[in-house]
């Protein structure tokens, strides 16, 4: 379905406040020297360790995090306020860009945009403009994320009269209502294929005016795209595919948490881990 994304009040300030920094030991990447070649290579990476401290430091631990991060386990951050400029601009060069990016409508009219790195389950995060907010985040999916959809959604789905012409969609409508009710944290998503289903543009129309337009929208782009938005509904997604003219070739609306295709898995967090290991060695020896 495609819907916008609204402007409500309350949660960036919140966002905010929960940021954390996190604090490590860069003697972590330290071992004996075994040669002249290896004591000199140690020596070149203090030299830029130096050069950089707080960006070092920084992603040391989001590889050391990486590492130990589970699906579905709490999301660690790493606030980017104390870095130079020079050290902002090298995360982004190591770190680059992903194929997943979005923006999560919040309070004042304040959007949070997100983008994942070229190692999956490692987030950049930035929250408004001038000043911006801005923090690297490890995990499935940044926790602003769930937040949003959390906070910012109605529990309650009311099932108005539809327009005269509707075929099908009071069914549809009841059944993603109960769903949605008894959905928990933990269960399997349920999902509903529109694209089988004998839908009017009229039954899509107020389908989607039933469900109203969520605080969430991700954008995914590998092979083919998709489209991954929160509805006004909580604990309910429109997940859409398309193929490379943008056109939809698969619309679905699936009822649980964040839909498993924008989530890093335990086997990305292991592969990123390793990854980010060789670029900072790479980058520092």
């Amino acid at each position: 379905m495609k819907t916008a994304i609204p402007v409500v009040s309350g949660v960036a300030d919140r966002a905010a406040r929960d940021f954390t920094t996190k604090s490590g030991c860069l003697d972590a990447f330290y071992r004996p020297a075994t040669s002249a070649l290896v004591k000199r290579a140690w020596r070149d990476w203090d030299e830029r360790a130096r050069k950089h401290p707080n960006a070092t430091l920084l992603l040391s631990n989001a590889a050391a995090a990486v590492g130990r991060q589970r699906s579905g386990a709490p999301t660690q951050l790493y606030d980017l306020a104390y870095l130079s400029d020079a050290e902002r601009k090298l995360i982004d060069e190591l770190l680059g860009e992903g194929e997943v990016t979005g923006v999560v409508a919040l309070p004042d009219g304040c959007l949070a945009q997100i983008r994942e790195s070229v190692l999956a389950g490692i987030w950049r995060v930035r929250i408004g403009n001038e000043p911006a907010s801005e923090y690297v985040e490890v995990g499935g999916v940044p926790q602003i994320v769930r937040r949003a959809v959390n906070d910012l959604t109605s529990v309650d789905l009311v099932i108005g009269t539809p327009p005269h012409g509707a075929m099908n969609v009071q069914p549809v409508l009841a059944e993603i209502r109960e769903r949605a009710r008894v959905w928990r944290c933990g269960m399997d998503a349920h999902i509903i294929n529109l694209t089988l289903l004998p839908m009017s543009t009229i039954d899509l129309t107020f389908l989607q005016q039933s469900l109203g337009n969520g605080p969430v929208q991700l954008m995914l782009r590998g092979y083919g795209a998709c489209r991954v938005q929160a509805t006004g509904t909580r604990n309910v997604w429109s997940v859409q595919f398309f193929n490379s003219r943008d056109n939809i070739i698969l619309d679905t609306l699936e009822i649980g948490g964040v839909p498993i295709v924008a989530l890093a898995a335990d086997e990305d967090f292991q592969d990123s881990a390793e990854r980010l290991h060789e670029i900072i060695m790479a980058y520092f020896t």
